[in-house]
């Protein structure tokens, strides 16, 4: 039986609450739906769309790496919320070149995460209403699954907002070393 390593968290730190633990990991997956669906846009499958739609978009070229770069970028993105209750949220990798090995500043960590979760928050909850407004650029059951796929996005901020209050709180009740 293989057995995992794993990464002691600072003694001085709290350890993470376990809802924050989940809230992180929902937090880090909401990303893949939208993520694989604009993929098999990129690779030229219409995914919803109908045919003038689809053709209208122009997936080709440039715009397919564009959508397979914001894909990317946003797992890479929602990944960083797993800092915020791993041990590297608190004491940076030691391979991670010329700042390995330091300990992450608390507010390096609230303010950018702060920030993102506002502006997730402000971005995605307007996708609470997609099926109310008229998508005539996809068919009928496609307008129905890329609403489903794009609702756990409206998570996604207040997700990284509870996770980033919860890494505040615990770094502000660090134990001075």
């Amino acid at each position: 039986m293989a057995h995992m390593t794993t990464v002691a968290f600072d003694p001085a730190v709290p350890p993470p609450p376990r809802w924050a633990i989940r809230a992180a990991h929902a937090a880090a997956l909401v990303t893949l739906p939208t993520g694989i669906w604009r993929l098999l846009l990129a690779a030229g499958h219409p995914a919803g769309y109908t045919d003038v739609g689809y053709a209208a978009m122009g997936f080709t070229g440039w715009s397919a790496v564009y959508v397979v770069g914001l894909s990317v970028a946003s797992e890479v993105l929602a990944l960083l919320t797993l800092g915020l209750v791993r041990p590297w949220g608190v004491v940076l990798p030691r391979w991670i070149p010329l700042l390995g090995g330091r300990r992450v500043h608390p507010m390096a960590a609230v303010v950018p995460a702060g920030c993102g979760a506002l502006a997730l928050t402000v971005l995605w909850l307007p996708f609470v209403a997609w099926w109310a407004t008229p998508h005539p650029d996809m068919t009928a059951l496609g307008n129905v699954i890329v609403g489903f796929l794009y609702l756990p996005l409206v998570a996604w901020g207040p997700l990284l907002g509870a996770v980033t209050l919860s890494y505040h709180r615990r770094r502000r009740a660090e134990r001075p070393e």
